[in-house]
C-alpha cells in the first residue's frame, strides 16, 4: 500500500533539520512529548487519507525488531516478529525490563500470506 508512502520526503525534511544549526527553524517540523514529527494529510499522489484503508494497511503490518544482547561474553542478535497492534506493548516490555537489550533496528514487513 505504497500510496501512503511519503517516507522519502519526510526523511529529507528530518535530514535537513538535523544538518542545520539548531537555531534555524523548519516550518514542517513540530515538537511534542519529547519528539519531533511531521504532520501530513495526503499521500504522495495528493489524495487525502482514508481511515478504513489506513486501518486495514496497519493490520497487515509486522515488524522485525532486532535486539542486541550480550550473553557470556558473546553478542547475540534477537529478531522478534511483532504485529503492528503489539508494537507498543513490545516496547513497553523494554521500559518495564521484562525484555532487555539494545534495540538495533525496527523494520516493517508484510508476511507472504498477507500479500
Amino acid at each position: 500500500m505504497k500510496e501512503y508512502d511519503n517516507d522519502k520526503n519526510i526523511v529529507n525534511i528530518f535530514a535537513a533539520h538535523h544538518n542545520r544549526n539548531n537555531e534555524s527553524k523548519n516550518e514542517h517540523i513540530r515538537y511534542f512529548a519529547g519528539f519531533n514529527y511531521v504532520k501530513i494529510n495526503k499521500d504522495k499522489n495528493g489524495n487525502r487519507f482514508n481511515k478504513e484503508r489506513l486501518i486495514s494497511y496497519a493490520e497487515k503490518c509486522h515488524y522485525i525488531v532486532s535486539v542486541m544482547r550480550e550473553l557470556d561474553g558473546e553478542i547475540w542478535l534477537y529478531n522478534y516478529d511483532v504485529k503492528n497492534d503489539d508494537l507498543a506493548q513490545f516496547l513497553k516490555a523494554f521500559e518495564e525490563n521484562t525484555l532487555n537489550g539494545k534495540i538495533i533496528e525496527i523494520e516493517k514487513y508484510f508476511p507472504e500470506d498477507l500479500a
